[in-house]
């Protein structure tokens, strides 16, 4: 089958540093060219893809802020939809504006939702419900009014991840710096168990960073490294006692987890969201209800065996998993069209 793949284009695919929905989507496409798929990648032009790439875009608009995102973000939905005869099916990567095209092509779509940035964007989904197959990332992220073909947990490319056997003492912060993500509870619960604390990713807010983050950086209890490459967030995963995630939203998946486990490291987690999708209580992390809770399983960290928490990636996380679940969804997605075709 030929598929028309259809990244965002906030950030390269795969992404440098930060870009969750790039990284799964670039994983995803090389999975699929690997299996024998045709696959046409709309992303950035400064992508790297197995596949065969195709662009309008110069760059990921948040790498380069010259560039309008609605201009070019309506220029490279358009460019695919435009052509989309050409493919067997669409899948849509990138949230709900290209679900407002889908009516003017026969061909199938499907949607992977990575999560509602707010309910002010239900409306448009409710609209093509039932026409556009929608994938959710985990059962806890399904909204109730819409209709789904499947929930597909996302997979990481475990040779991307060394495991670590023999961790040093710290715990580390890997995520947005932004309240949604907690690096203020982090900050909060390596301190009362006195251990130092690492914190790594992007700052999506930098008010919250000014506040709640910077006054406690003292590059010796409490340091910041930035957004990281996929070497160095191998490294730092790896190295760190445990993963501090908690979250003070419903996450609708949570890469870091998987990403943390793979590399051996178990994770300690409030308990909202996708979170017990991933995490097994007690074998692979904990999960808490709040920070005087992560606290106290930090002490029982050493409880947790680091190679379990490889197996449990090894099993039920891998992109292979991953890419033999969408071949399951494309496929049910043509059969359908061939019997409406047939009727």
């Amino acid at each position: 089958m030929h598929i028309a793949m259809l990244a965002p284009i906030a950030w390269r695919t795969p992404p440098r540093h930060y870009g969750p929905w790039e990284s799964v989507t670039s994983l995803l496409t090389e999975g699929l060219v690997a299996r024998g798929h045709a696959v046409t990648l709309f992303a950035t032009a400064d992508s790297q893809t197995s596949g065969r790439l195709h662009a309008v875009c110069p760059r990921g608009y948040e790498e380069d802020r010259t560039l309008n995102p609605k201009v070019w973000e309506c220029l490279h939905i358009s460019e695919l939809f435009e052509q989309a005869g050409a493919y067997d099916l669409i899948h849509n990567q990138f949230d709900f504006l290209p679900l407002t095209y889908s009516r003017l092509t026969t061909t199938p779509v499907v949607t992977t939702i990575h999560g509602f940035s707010s309910p002010g964007i239900l409306p448009v989904y409710k609209k093509y419900n039932g026409k556009v197959h929608y994938v959710s990332i985990s059962n806890a992220d399904r909204a109730p009014d819409l209709d789904y073909i499947k929930t597909i947990h996302h997979g990481v490319d475990i040779k991307q991840f060394d495991f670590e056997p023999g961790p040093d003492d710290t715990l580390l912060f890997f995520g947005r710096i932004h309240n949604d993500k907690g690096a203020r509870q982090a900050i909060e619960i390596a301190k009362a168990c006195h251990k130092k604390l690492i914190l790594a990713g992007i700052i999506q807010d930098m008010a919250y960073y000014d506040r709640f983050v910077a006054p406690h950086i003292d590059n010796d209890k409490v340091r910041y490294v930035g957004s990281v490459g996929p070497a160095e967030r191998n490294r730092l995963l790896g190295k760190t006692r445990a993963l501090l995630h908690p979250i003070q939203f419903d996450e609708p998946f949570g890469l870091a987890v998987i990403e943390s486990m793979a590399c051996g490291t178990p994770v300690i987690a409030f308990e909202r969201g996708s979170m017990p999708e991933l995490i097994e209580n007690g074998k692979n992390g904990f999960l808490v209800g709040d920070v005087d809770e992560a606290v106290k399983a930090v002490a029982r960290i050493q409880e947790i065996d680091r190679a379990a928490c490889r197996r449990h990636v090894e099993r039920h996380f891998t992109v292979g998993r991953m890419v033999d679940e969408y071949i399951q969804v494309y496929e049910r997605m043509l059969d359908e069209k061939k019997g409406r075709n047939f009727l």
